[in-house]
């Protein structure tokens, strides 16, 4: 077993990697910017060392600090949590050239899996549903064009090097093409550096559904069922939960099959999580795998009873995953929301903060991820993501009811957040009915945010 432990990251995935690693009998090393002095992950650790100023990219994405300080610090592994350097394929490569084992899959599997164009090819021969589109990248408007005329607009431009929203433009229309592919182009060089394209049919009021994988060094690959995360802002994730109530038993059989398929088809080792969307008519089609742990994965946690971290350390020392698939057993429901340091009523602006009063919710079924404590900084350099509140219950009502009542505990002090909007989310009566897709929050956007949320049950919840 490893010894010591780097987490190159900050905020409640650094927190989450260095309990783990408590647990487990490691000695947990943690990394800093200037702006992350005080932060909970450097206070948790006996050894912290500062990597750079609060910009990321001289900080916590600077893969020659990181790796010296890994080194120097004796460590035998890198977890990169989520963000930063996780899916970089470069570091991955150089973790193993200096003799440090990277949590995570092997660079040449994270370079074709983050090549959206190269993973739809290695998924169609895998025979795994892909969305109609592009054979390959698409090299300019023109091509995009004849394209799109194939198979019919709506389509999706979409950056092969992207995600999370980024370098991606729908497009209506043959007369929008030039102006948005230059758009989206523009956006996925600044982003990523790598102006390549692809485009997709864009699936109408889909629902995103996704997989969460495990694979080990023996040649075990397992699912741990999917996950549910339609409710998103931008394409950026707000509420997630596991099960969904939108599959049958045998979609659900059938999608994850697929996700094992396309996790045996890639090399996979290690966790990652194969993403689906769902039409109306229960056809679903890949659109993307990430090669890392998700921000959601605490929702998987909870219904299989498996620690996702500790496999990831326990694959990455070499070790066979802890159970088969026929031991994954799933049990009642989870529900997570990220509580973000933003602002809903002017179009979520980012609300750096000093923290006041903290009250986190608590008892039974209640789960609370965060780098939270009075007087911490939330600060503009990174990500708005405060807290991460986490319930399970038997049953889904029981579950969205123990949601609601944490989310009216939570009290932060100083930042603006998104408590308000989710609790109010959690009240919709399409919500409740679990019949919402990803245009959920677009729709209802301005009732939820003039809805007073006096708490009125509604549909039976």
């Amino acid at each position: 077993m490893f010894q010591r432990i780097l987490t190159a990251n900050r905020g409640e995935i650094a927190v989450r990697v260095v309990r783990a690693c408590r647990e487990m009998g490691i000695e947990p090393v943690a990394v800093y910017s200037q702006a992350d002095e005080e932060a909970l992950h450097v206070q948790l650790v006996e050894e912290a060392y500062c990597i750079g100023p609060a910009r990321a990219a001289e900080s916590y994405l600077n893969m020659d600090a990181i790796l010296t300080v890994a080194k120097a610090a004796n460590c035998d592994a890198i977890h990169p949590g989520y963000g930063f350097l996780s899916e970089n394929p470069d570091f991955a490569d150089a973790c193993a050239a200096a003799g440090v084992a990277f949590i995570g899959p092997p660079g040449q599997v994270i370079r074709t899996m983050g090549n959206k164009a190269a993973a739809r090819k290695l998924m169609q021969r895998a025979g795994v549903p892909v969305v109609p589109g592009s054979d390959g990248a698409v090299d300019d408007a023109e091509k995009a064009k004849k394209v799109a005329e194939a198979i019919g607009y709506p389509v999706l431009l979409k950056a092969a090097a992207g995600g999370g929203g980024r370098g991606m433009r729908r497009v209506d229309a043959p007369e929008q093409m030039d102006a948005l592919f230059q758009e989206a182009r523009g956006e996925a060089l600044s982003c990523f550096g790598d102006g390549e394209m692809y485009l997709e049919k864009l699936i109408l009021h889909p629902r995103h559904i996704e997989v969460q994988i495990l694979a080990d060094r023996q040649g075990h690959v397992i699912h741990l069922g999917e996950r549910e995360c339609s409710i998103q802002r931008r394409n950026q994730k707000l509420l997630e939960e596991s099960p969904s109530k939108a599959l049958s038993p045998q979609l659900r059989q059938a999608m994850t099959d697929a996700a094992v398929a396309a996790a045996r088809a890639a090399g996979y080792e290690n966790a990652g999580t194969v993403e689906f969307v769902l039409d109306r008519e229960d056809h679903f089609y890949f659109i993307e795998m990430n090669t890392r742990i998700q921000v959601e994965h605490p929702v998987t946690e909870l219904v299989t009873g498996l620690d996702l971290v500790k496999e990831q350390i326990r694959i990455a020392v070499g070790l066979p995953l802890s159970v088969t698939q026929e031991e994954v057993f799933f049990r009642g429901h989870a529900i997570e929301c990220r509580v973000n340091a933003e602002d809903p009523a002017h179009d979520f602006r980012p609300s750096p903060s000093t923290v006041g009063f903290l009250h986190l919710p608590g008892g039974f079924g209640v789960r609370v991820d965060s780098g939270l404590y009075p007087g911490c900084e939330l600060t503009p350099w990174y990500d708005s993501l405060a807290a991460k509140i986490i319930v399970y219950a038997p049953t889904r009502l029981e579950a969205i009811r123990r949601m609601r009542r944490s989310l009216e505990e939570l009290v932060i002090e100083g930042p603006v957040t998104n408590t308000d909007l989710l609790h109010q989310i959690l009240y919709c009566p399409d919500f409740i009915r679990g019949s919402y897709d990803t245009g959920f929050l677009e729709e209802h956007l301005d009732t939820l945010l003039a809805w007073s949320g006096s708490g009125e049950e509604d549909e039976g919840a």
